[in-house]
């Protein structure tokens, strides 16, 4: 097939200067920092979303209540690692009660004493 543009130059005449391929180079660099800065950046708001929606997931559902026998006496109560762990004195005795905190199952009952 011919070339129909007849003006066109050969690849002799499109050797470039040292000059212009020291400013291609120098053109391409920018280029390169200009992306890497573009793509920190963009990598720093997904971080930020995401730290974002982890942080304002709702808190874990804690129970209602937990029973004790009737007249016991509650000396503390914690929630901690999903359990809710109440020391009460019933009758003389000191109890330790182990809940699950997202259902307020009884899950261990300890009697604490003297020796």
């Amino acid at each position: 097939m011919n070339n129909p543009e007849p003006n066109t130059p050969d690849a002799a005449d499109t050797e470039l200067t040292p000059e212009a391929r020291a400013m291609l180079g120098k053109a391409r660099r920018s280029f390169a920092v200009s992306m890497g800065i573009l793509l920190l950046g963009f990598m720093a708001i997904g971080v930020a979303l995401v730290y974002r929606v982890m942080r304002d997931s709702p808190p874990p559902a804690v129970a209602e209540s937990v029973s004790i026998p009737t007249g016991a006496e509650v000396i503390s109560a914690l929630n901690t690692d999903g359990t809710i762990q109440v020391t009460f004195r019933a009758g003389g005795a000191t109890m330790l009660n182990i809940y699950d905190a997202g259902t307020g199952a009884l899950e261990r009952s300890v009697q604490i004493g003297a020796e």
